[in-house]
């Protein structure tokens, strides 16, 4: 995705119990609701063992020494765009828990042994932003419908569609990409640089696959916001 703006030069979000328009930076903003990332997936890291029962599935991945650096156990990481918590680690094997709900919107039901997943650590107060705020909160799947070269069509819902906007943004198994093109039919294209392929889950995924989508849910507010103002007038 192309470079936003760094997050002391982005706009400022107003502070409405100031008494006037006061101003806090988006950091502080967004920080306020939890664990964030900024779909800047950080490589690509192997299944060791998975582990299910009716109610929960329990998965290990393989992280190397940089990437568990400070890594404890609580904290927050996206694997392929959903954020997990950390339930367990040995050296660098860290183990995670998914409950039903999670399993049935996303493609982690689908884990196995030396699957190779994106992962991305939680941002702190102070790091770059180079893609957009990201939650984890996948909302569900969506189907890659037409490969060609770097440019990717996807299908999806017809009820999601009214978030998805030409030069908007989406997480795709977790990585931040901008929307080169929407279609009313239900389908919208993403560009995937080789860079984006290199280390995310999206090289490895063909025609057929489901992929993680996030919406921003900045458009989601504004869009719901529009409607709702419309449908009173």
């Amino acid at each position: 995705m192309d470079a936003h703006a760094p997050i002391a030069q982005l706009d400022r979000a107003p502070d409405f119990g100031s008494g006037g328009w006061g101003f806090e930076p988006l950091s502080v903003y967004y920080f306020i609701g939890g664990s964030l990332f900024s779909g800047i997936v950080q490589g690509l890291f192997r299944v060791t063992s998975v582990t299910s029962s009716p109610s929960i599935l329990s998965f290990t991945l393989s992280f190397t020494p940089e990437f568990s650096q400070g890594l404890r156990i609580g904290a927050s990481v996206a694997v392929d765009g959903v954020c997990l918590t950390v339930v367990s680690i040995h050296e660098d094997e860290v183990v995670f828990d998914v409950i039903s709900e999670t399993l049935n919107k996303t493609t982690l039901k689908d884990l196995c042994v030396g699957q190779e997943v994106g992962c991305e650590r939680s941002i702190k107060v102070g790091d770059e932003i180079g893609g957009h705020f990201v939650s984890g909160h996948v909302w569900g799947t969506v189907t890659i419908g037409k490969i060609v070269q770097n440019e990717v069509t996807l299908s999806c819902p017809a009820d999601w569609m009214k978030y998805i906007l030409r030069k908007g943004f989406v997480a795709l198994d977790g990585a931040s990409l901008t929307v080169v093109d929407v279609s009313p039919e239900g389908y919208f294209t993403v560009h995937l640089i080789p860079e984006t392929l290199r280390m995310t889950s999206l090289g490895k995924k063909k025609v057929g696959d489901a992929v993680n989508l996030e919406i921003d849910s900045q458009t989601q507010v504004i869009v719901d916001t529009l409607l709702e103002t419309s449908n009173r007038v």
